[in-house]
């Protein structure tokens, strides 16, 4: 079933990584865990952007049309996307140099099942309060990285300890490539690809 991973991930991510690399399903799952999961903060962000309006701090709500939000929404899913099979083209790229021989599909089932509560922090801009989405978007984060140092030496095959530098490798990348995606999209707003407010 898709997404049957989820539950056990939050409720006992030891065990579920284990279950994971147990059966390693195929490219193809992976690909429909990634595509679903990255509805999520599309589709909220579209929402509360057009329908609930962002609450900055003091003044008004902040609101977007609905073809600039559109036009975000979409180009954050594929970005998102585009994110995930980098960062598992990384850790496949970074694995050897720590004795690991994983397959592609197995990397990226690491990059899609750590990236997984971001993505659940989507859920949060139903609320569209600034600082309740940074709160709860550091708590995605935070659980993603300690999937990612739990499932590492699993899914791997290799030592803790070896596993820890392998796994915080794959951090800095991750936020490199965080970076990557904030400057290009600060390139595409100045180039006029910025969103259109309704006021």
């Amino acid at each position: 079933m898709i997404l049957n991973h989820l539950w056990g991930l939050y409720a006992h991510p030891k065990e579920e990584w284990h279950t994971i690399d147990a059966r390693h399903e195929s490219f193809r799952y992976s690909l429909i865990h990634i595509l679903l999961v990255a509805l999520i903060p599309s589709v909220c962000a579209y929402y509360s952007a057009v329908h609930l309006g962002w609450s900055i701090g003091a003044g008004d709500r902040i609101m977007l049309t609905a073809d600039s939000a559109l036009m975000l929404s979409v180009a954050m899913y594929f970005a998102l996307i585009a994110g995930v099979f980098a960062l598992a083209l990384l850790a496949h790229w970074m694995a050897h140099t720590f004795g690991a021989e994983p397959t592609y599909t197995q990397t990226l089932e690491l990059a899609a099942y750590t990236s997984t509560p971001l993505f659940m922090v989507g859920f949060a801009g139903l609320y569209p309060e600034l600082w309740v989405v940074m709160t709860i978007g550091l708590a995605g984060l935070a659980y993603s990285v300690y999937l990612l140092y739990v499932g590492v030496p699993i899914l791997m095959h290799i030592p803790e300890e070896r596993g820890f530098i392998y796994a915080s490798s794959v951090v800095t990348c991750g936020l490199i490539l965080l970076v990557c995606v904030m400057t290009a999209t600060a390139i595409l707003w100045s180039s006029g690809f910025g969103p259109t407010f309704t006021h």
